[in-house]
């Protein structure tokens, strides 16, 4: 069965001082999170674990983040989370403390449910 793209959320997340793109990465996810409230699933009767839910990171060094512990944050379905080259790197330059901002896409897909339902006249 084909799968369709119901939710796309953006989120933004920094870490200041500790240089920690994990981090930075968790509280992108938690961002978009923030953004939604989906009732979709109960409505229509759909079951959570039906969601494939896929997070892309955007950090400078993406070999820097923990992609199975941010998947940990995910609340619903099953993620699949990847890091890629993006996000910013600011150096402070007064102390070269490297401040780290990491971007978040949050896609869910579910079977298309084209056909199983019917409008009523």
């Amino acid at each position: 069965m084909s799968k369709k793209r119901i939710i796309l959320e953006m989120g933004t997340g920094n870490d200041l001082y500790g240089q920690d793109y994990t981090k930075a990465a968790r509280r992108a996810v938690q961002d978009a999170l923030h953004h939604s409230s989906i009732t979709l699933f109960s409505k229509l009767g759909l079951d959570h674990t039906e969601m494939q839910v896929d997070v892309t990171i955007a950090v400078q060094d993406p070999n820097q983040v923990d992609c199975d512990l941010v998947a940990e944050d995910l609340p619903r379905g099953r993620a699949r989370v990847r890091a890629v080259k993006g996000g910013l790197n600011v150096t402070d330059p007064d102390s070269d403390a490297v401040h780290v901002i990491a971007t978040a896409a949050i896609e869910a897909w579910v079977p298309d449910q084209a056909g199983r339902y019917k409008l009523k006249r």
